[in-house]
């Protein structure tokens, strides 16, 4: 009997351990709600995305600007190392011409060779004749000796542009290796953007990225800003700016129809005819500094202290830009990001 009881309290307990799980279960069913509701992932601040994905477009932008400087650099290493390659195939073929003339001069030396000069001049029919010929022998082992002299030059000067074509090709080597690692930490920090944004609803994606302000298109607008632009070719560049609104942003892009940050304004002054650096920290030092409070239309103007970030002054505290992959070329308050300062070009 003990034994029996013993089993029919083990069932009980059972029985309780049972009921105790199911209602578990229909308690966090009701704190969390049916059909799996607890577990989706909570609809995020659009203001506090907003900040992250500006931090992430600020991080991706410096690193364009490396990238862009470092491909700069690149390029002119390709350069140098194709014109050294040209000038040493110029040596080496006036390099092969001096020796075939060495060689048909050593041995046209070698056919007449043997005889003392004494023992020729004691033999020779015409004594002055050999005579004449003796000197003429002497100046031209002078020459051979200048040819020996030019051709050793030759080597040397061929040898030396050959080291410093290997210093070009390490240079280019190392410069695309810096250009893939920038390239890879741009593509990181746009595709975690991207990540961020495709978080938010079609409306609060539209509302972040804004949209071009169809008033500062207008011709008066234009016109206002040529007419005090810093001088003709400021107002050309600024011209083309505005042409450009509305143009989607490409990191490393220079135009004609996408562009990135200093690739605008290097774009736009190159339709003016003046040729700018590729990069931000490089254009804020393309012409003279000016302060903020005598900015004009065609003015450079720059953001961050990184110098990371820049437009083209239109006037009215304005300026033209491109922001970032969520937000085409568009015309933008200078207060929308921290100032570091402004440069006049012309």
């Amino acid at each position: 009997m003990a034994a029996h009881r013993r089993i029919r309290q083990r069932t009980a307990g059972g029985a309780t351990t049972r009921a105790a799980a199911a209602l578990a279960l229909v308690g966090a069913a009701t704190a969390t709600g049916f059909g799996g509701t607890g577990h989706a992932e909570p609809q995020p601040a659009p203001d506090r995305v907003k900040a992250e994905v500006h931090q992430l477009y600020r991080e991706a932008e410096a690193a364009t600007e490396e990238y862009n400087g470092a491909k700069e650099k690149a390029e002119s290493a390709q350069r140098r190392l194709r014109d050294l390659q040209d000038e040493a195939a110029r040596r080496k073929d006036r390099l092969n011409s001096a020796r075939d003339a060495l060689g048909s001069v050593a041995a046209a030396q070698y056919r007449d060779g043997g005889l003392d000069p004494a023992l020729r001049l004691f033999l020779s029919e015409d004594p002055d004749g050999y005579l004449d010929g003796a000197a003429l022998a002497e100046r031209a082992g002078s020459r051979r000796q200048a040819a020996v002299g030019r051709v050793r030059t030759q080597l040397r000067e061929t040898e030396q542009l050959r080291g410093a074509a290997r210093v070009e090709v390490n240079a280019l080597t190392s410069r695309r290796a810096e250009l893939e690692r920038h390239k890879k930490t741009v593509t990181t920090k746009l595709t975690a953007a991207r990540r961020l944004l495709s978080r938010l609803t079609p409306g609060q994606r539209a509302a972040l990225a804004g949209g071009v302000d169809r008033a500062s298109r207008s011709s008066t607008a234009i016109r206002d800003a040529a007419l005090t632009a810093s001088g003709p070719r400021a107002a050309e560049a600024v011209s083309y700016a505005y042409a450009k609104l509305g143009s989607p942003y490409v990191w490393g892009a220079t135009g004609p129809n996408a562009f990135d940050c200093s690739g605008l304004v290097q774009a736009a002054y190159r339709s003016a005819g003046v040729s700018l650096p590729r990069t931000t920290y490089a254009q804020i030092d393309a012409g003279r500094r000016v302060p903020r409070s005598e900015l004009r239309p065609g003015d450079l103007v720059f953001f961050y202290s990184g110098i990371s970030h820049v437009g083209i002054y239109v006037g009215d505290g304005r300026m033209i830009h491109a922001p970032n992959p969520s937000a085409p070329v568009r015309v933008a308050p200078l207060d929308e990001m921290p100032f570091a300062g402004a440069t006049r070009v012309v």
